[in-house]
């Protein structure tokens, strides 16, 4: 059972910036018209703008660097926008090369600083990821995106109350982001919070969230405090958002199980390990385990 954070569950929340800046060149209107257009032309295509595909995207932002005709600023936006579509891909070592070269444009971008952390927390590299958030912070100290992820690499290092403290902040300043909710339902529960951890998890199902990461914590809230019907539904939620969820699968077995079903219990039970060989280990950690 993953971390629930906006990171980790739902992908990074990283904006995309319009390109900014036009070159000199393309100022005045009467000189290089073709050339000017066919550079404008790279500018909405390289931030994503419509239903572009990550790969088209790359090779506007990639044809908008090589022209070598907007700002640095532009540039700079450019660097990033192809590191976001690098990290939707995987490619996360191209990723950070472009997030790198962002910040050697603009070294005030804290967009870039965020978006390199999230990039190093999806390699696994926590401590990297956790540098980049704090100098993103630092240029940025309302940057509510970039507490909401950091939190999300000290769950991964299993540092909770780091991390309830970051989704605490993140909360503050931006209310209705979901993720922060979202994030900060699981880290309470982790600590055993619970009441606080539900309050928070149906503050983000309110604002419209259909995650099914929030559904699938809300459940386990239910079934540590008892409640097992409303686990149930819960549980029935993430799967239909998510059928092969082997945390939520495994959680309702243990509902059903607790309500005397034994084999609908089992069966979601096996179902579960069947995907996830160890989540009985991961909900013992909760306290939660199956006899």
């Amino acid at each position: 059972m993953e971390p629930r954070s906006s990171v980790v569950k739902s992908g990074v929340a990283i904006g995309v910036l319009l390109l900014v800046g036009l070159p000199v060149a393309a100022q005045n209107s009467n000189q290089n018209s073709k050339v000017n257009n066919s550079y404008l032309s790279h500018i909405e295509p390289c931030n994503g703008v419509g239903t572009i595909s990550l790969d088209a995207r790359i090779a506007a932002c990639t044809a908008f660097i090589e022209a070598r005709q907007g700002t640095t600023a532009a540039l700079a936006i450019a660097y990033n926008n192809r590191g976001n579509a690098y990290t939707a891909k995987g490619d996360y070592d191209k990723a950070i090369r472009d997030f790198d070269q962002s910040i050697a444009l603009k070294p005030t971008y804290a967009k870039a600083f965020n978006n390199r952390g999230v990039a190093h927390l999806r390699k696994g590299e926590y401590e990297r990821a956790i540098e980049a958030f704090d100098d993103a912070i630092k240029l940025d100290p309302d940057y509510g995106a970039a507490f909401v992820n950091r939190a999300g690499a000290y769950l991964k290092k299993n540092d909770h109350q780091r991390a309830a403290h970051d989704y605490d902040e993140a909360v503050r300043l931006q209310p209705d982001s979901q993720a922060a909710w979202s994030g900060r339902c699981w880290t309470r529960a982790l600590l055993g919070a619970w009441q606080a951890a539900l309050e928070d998890c149906d503050r983000a199902l309110q604002s419209g969230s259909t995650s099914a990461a929030v559904y699938d914590s809300r459940g386990l809230i239910h079934l540590k405090m008892g409640e097992f019907g409303a686990a149930i539904a819960d549980y029935n939620s993430a799967l239909r958002a998510a059928p092969e969820l082997a945390s939520a699968l495994f959680g309702r077995g243990l509902a059903k199980l607790k309500q005397g079903d034994a084999i609908g219990g089992d069966s979601d039970i096996s179902a579960a390990k069947t995907i996830q060989g160890n989540i009985g280990d991961e909900f013992a950690h909760y306290g939660v385990g199956h006899d």
